[in-house]
C-alpha cells in the first residue's frame, strides 16, 4: 500500500515537473519568435539604419567572403546575448543570428 501510494505521489509530481518545463520552453519559443520577427525588419536596411535602430556595435568585422559583419554584444541576467547581422558590398542587411537574448 504504502508503494501504491508513492508511485501516485511520484507520477503526480513528474507531470507537474513536466507540464512546468514546457511552459518554461513555450515561453522561450515566443521570446524568441518576437526577437526574429523584430530583426527580421531589418533585412534590406542599409548599415546607417540599423545603427539607428541598434546603436554603435560591440565590435565590425569581415567575413572570409568580404561581407561586413556587425555584432552586439550585451548581458542580462549575466547571460551573454549576441546579435549578429551580415551586410552585402551594398551594406545591405542580408542576414542575422541571435543567440541567448530574451
Amino acid at each position: 500500500m504504502k508503494n501504491l501510494r508513492f508511485f501516485y505521489f511520484l507520477s503526480i509530481f513528474l507531470i507537474i515537473l513536466i507540464s512546468g518545463c514546457k511552459t518554461i520552453q513555450n515561453k522561450g519559443d515566443e521570446i524568441a519568435k518576437k526577437e526574429n520577427e523584430e530583426l527580421s525588419k531589418l533585412i534590406g536596411k542599409k548599415l546607417e539604419e540599423v545603427k539607428i535602430v541598434m546603436g554603435n556595435p560591440s565590435s565590425e568585422l569581415y567575413s572570409d567572403d568580404g561581407f561586413r559583419l556587425l555584432y552586439y554584444k550585451t548581458k542580462k541576467y549575466g547571460i551573454l546575448c549576441e546579435r549578429k547581422f551580415e551586410f552585402d558590398e551594398s551594406d545591405r542587411v542580408i542576414g542575422f543570428t541571435s543567440k541567448g537574448c530574451f
